[in-house]
């Protein structure tokens, strides 16, 4: 095909991957991103890069040894208590195991913002309104009053996107549960009992009644604590709680979590940061649309999903690079839409829909031994390692 006019909308780990490997076989794309510079916002906490979608993606563009240099292998490690501080389940990750090492949403942002050539992304571009002009080709309008016309714009653009609006009416619904999140910085000098209940990876609780402290070591001494419970959306309003202010919502968390024990209180209430509240919301799934030429969706804008299993950015890691590696194979943009569509409908939407059900039963009212207990976890590995073997296997026969 004649070199095309490509634009990504949303400058995450989706469009970003996308437009390396694209770049990196002599396509230009160009990257739009309503944020001010690739580290203007807290990007949240951190995330695991399995060996069956995210570590393809990145072995593909050619990243796995700028991936190694900021993982934490170690951060696969896990636990699981209850309420009161019981050791319910733990898990270590044996020697060489690197299925799904850690690494910091914010780091993964800029490793792969930084492999590309300088100019690739229009930091302040926030998307307002894309034109069908007829042939595939649309029209970009920016709220800066810049546009450009484009024959194949690629949704990149997260849970809200604008691009979704041409494909489908699907629009996120919430989930019923409000995470706040919560720093604990230098953690093993001034949260020493934090540090020992968090260890080199994520520690779970869950009381059984619909509330929940997810811990995670992060890099830099960092622990992101997330205080979740069942909650309507303004849930704030309604109990009169003032989120910017601190104390307001310890004294809060310490109504609402009463039953917690001493030894847990402290990962609810000695955070040195504000509670940011992070809503979660998922698109229906399986969710598919009809092929509309010149434009596709990747990552959470075609699959937006609930966090258990750690899937979404793992999935738009590879939506990026299964697209990528479309449009470079075939004939024409549509006949690469269509290849890479039908690759990822069935996969995403298996996903999501085990993910949603996960948080339901995980924030369910239930008893210790419910079947939401952790997974076996070294099984997980050696299934995500076996998977990443069958995908390059299959990929190596259809390439020869």
């Amino acid at each position: 095909m004649n070199t095309p006019r490509i634009a990504i909308v949303g400058g995450g780990p989706a469009g970003l991957i996308c437009a390396r490997i694209l770049q990196e076989r002599g396509i230009e794309p160009v990257v739009y991103d309503a944020d001010a510079a690739v580290d203007s916002r807290d990007p949240g906490g951190t995330l695991d890069l399995h060996a069956d979608a995210g570590q393809i993606a990145l072995e593909d563009a050619g990243l796995m040894d700028a991936f190694r240099a900021l993982a934490r292998v170690e951060g696969q490690a896990k636990s699981r208590r209850d309420q009161h501080g019981t050791v319910l389940a733990e898990f270590t990750p044996a020697e060489g195991d690197e299925a799904a090492p850690e690494i910091d949403r914010g780091q993964l942002r800029a490793m792969l913002y930084e492999h590309l050539r300088p100019g690739t992304v229009r930091w302040g571009h926030k998307l307002v309104r894309t034109i069908p002009l007829g042939g595939g080709v649309h029209r970009l309008e920016f709220a800066n009053d810049v546009s450009a016309d484009v024959d194949l714009v690629i949704g990149a653009d997260g849970a809200w996107s604008r691009v979704r609006q041409l494909l489908t009416d699907a629009t996120p619904q919430y989930l019923g549960v409000c995470f706040l999140d919560a720093r604990f910085d230098d953690v093993d000098t001034r949260h020493p009992e934090i540090a020992a209940i968090v260890g080199d990876g994520h520690m779970f609780s869950v009381d059984g009644d619909g509330r929940a402290v997810i811990v995670q070591r992060n890099s830099n001494g960092v622990v992101r604590g997330y205080v979740a419970f069942r909650a309507p959306l303004d849930w704030d309003v309604t109990a009169g709680v003032d989120l910017t202010d601190r104390e307001a919502v310890r004294a809060y968390l310490l109504r609402e979590f009463s039953g917690w024990s001493a030894l847990m209180r402290p990962l609810i209430t000695d955070n040195d940061s504000d509670y940011i509240p992070r809503s979660f919301w998922a698109l229906p799934a399986p969710l598919t649309w009809n092929h509309v030429p010149g434009v596709t969706l990747i990552g959470d804008a075609a699959h937006l999903m609930a966090p258990f299993g750690g899937h979404g950015t793992n999935l738009a890691l590879l939506d990026g690079a299964e697209l990528a590696h479309a449009i470079l194979k075939e004939n024409s943009l549509d006949e690469a839409v269509a290849r890479y569509e039908a690759a990822m409908f069935p996969r995403s939407g298996e996903l999501a829909v085990n993910s949603n059900t996960a948080l339901t039963r995980f924030f369910a009212t239930t008893s210790p031994d419910a079947p939401h207990l952790p997974p076996d976890h070294a099984q997980e590995h050696k299934n995500y390692q076996a998977r990443a073997a069958e995908y390059r296997r299959r990929q190596a026969t259809t390439n020869n």
